[in-house]
């Protein structure tokens, strides 16, 4: 009889933020594949007994292909264990899930899917930056930095609205490609924007910029991301206070504007 996989999502790395089925799935492990990037005290939880396995995707390092993965899914599963492949974030946000799903289907083997936290959601809730705002975002964007080599294009919309949140995963290091993106997608250069850096750990990091600076925003470690908009104003975070303060009159001038006009909106429904 076969095994069962189960593609879990290990949140943004606080072991606090791991959901409760994740939590008793580790436990009843037989064999675990995981990212490189998944914190020690979540892989903690794994049992003594069980197999862990590192097959992460490492720069400069040597790396386990997706082939490969998808191939040890089948057969430890085919040996009719519980396996595990335990992904940063979601499985199914440019996490690869979808692929490794397709694969697992086409061998035949059960397979079930266990939502975890975005990086997005860990990094917007460690910056205090809402994603979406009533009065000035109404739509929210995930993209990517990062693609598959056959891929023939990076697929970025043409267009994005000045009401819109975008989050950027996996940016690398060319800030300056970025930008030239948002731009030509139509983002205002004056666009505040936040690079945050390795999501619940010790080293988070974020630092404030716009669009138009962001090339020469420092490179923090990987993993980091970018969230663009207007709502990043609202940021704050420990390491921004070692920033020299870049947007302070303009933030108050922007959040005190929109509480007026939603003073009046309310004063004039009233009437």
């Amino acid at each position: 009889m076969n095994g069962k996989v189960y593609l879990v999502g290990a949140g943004p790395g606080d072991p606090e933020l791991l959901t409760l089925k994740a939590l008793n799935i580790l436990k009843r492990a037989d064999v675990v594949l995981h990212d490189e990037l998944v914190e020690a005290e979540i892989l903690a939880f794994i049992p003594s007994a069980a197999r862990i396995q590192n097959v992460g995707k490492r720069c400069g390092g040597k790396s386990t292909s997706q082939r490969e993965i998808n191939s040890l899914l089948v057969q430890y599963a085919l040996l009719g264990l519980q396996v595990v492949r335990l992904k940063g974030g979601d499985p199914f946000i440019f996490g690869r899930g979808g692929e490794e799903m397709h694969a697992l289907r086409e061998a035949g083997i059960e397979v079930e899917v266990v939502p975890g936290i975005t990086a997005a959601l860990g990094a917007a809730s460690a910056a205090q930056i809402p994603l979406t705002h009533r009065e000035i975002s109404s739509s929210l964007v995930f993209l990517t930095g990062h693609h598959a080599e056959s891929a023939s294009s990076d697929h970025w919309p043409d267009a994005i609205g000045p009401d819109a949140t975008v989050v950027v995963y996996m940016p690398g290091r060319d800030y300056q490609a970025t930008a030239q993106k948002l731009r030509a997608a139509g983002v205002s250069p004056e666009t505040p924007c936040a690079v945050v850096s390795r999501v619940g750990s010790r080293d988070e990091r974020v630092h404030k910029t716009t669009v138009e600076k962001l090339p020469s925003a420092p490179n923090l470690p990987a993993p980091a991301l970018v969230i663009v908009g207007e709502v990043v104003r609202f940021a704050d975070h420990r390491s921004l206070h070692e920033q020299i303060p870049q947007f302070v009159v303009r933030e108050d001038e922007v959040l005190q504007g929109e509480l007026l006009r939603t003073t009046e909106r309310g004063t004039e429904e009233r009437a």
